[in-house]
């Protein structure tokens, strides 16, 4: 088997498992800012977030990051993979944004509002989209 392929199809996997989290994870927020705090559904939310988080977020970025450097060695930086890899870094500041809003919600210290939170569910969206068209057309 291609070593190089092997590597890429993992790193694809892995952009899909976090992307779900990342497009999950600020929905929950959405619904969980509407709770009372220490309300039966704010603590179930608060369990959601953290395992969401715990158990396929944080896991598919390291194996994302990973393997995304593994695949660097196999080609030459070019412009759009510079410009990708600096979309993948600002994609894991909102991972670690989302992570500390977790925190928040954990201390039932969140203030945001239910708004706030649908804005922000668009973030990773928006990136998504430029990573992808950098990906395909991978312009000079």
């Amino acid at each position: 088997m291609n070593t190089f392929l092997a590597i890429k199809a993992l790193h694809i996997v892995s952009v899909i498992t976090w992307m779900a989290a990342l497009f999950y994870l600020p929905r929950l927020y959405v619904y969980h800012s509407t709770k009372e705090t220490k309300s039966d559904a704010s603590e179930t939310f608060k369990i959601m977030e953290k395992r969401l988080l715990s158990l396929i977020a944080n896991p598919s970025a390291v194996v994302v990051w990973v393997t995304g450097l593994t695949l660097i060695s196999y080609k030459a930086l070019e412009t759009w993979l510079i410009l990708k890899m600096a979309l993948v870094l600002g994609m894991t500041i909102f991972h670690l944004y989302l992570w500390y809003i977790l925190k928040v919600f954990s201390l039932d210290k969140n203030t945001k509002s239910e708004r706030a939170f649908r804005v922000l569910n668009e973030i990773p969206t928006i990136l998504l989209l430029v990573i992808i068209y950098l990906v395909v057309f991978q312009p000079k």
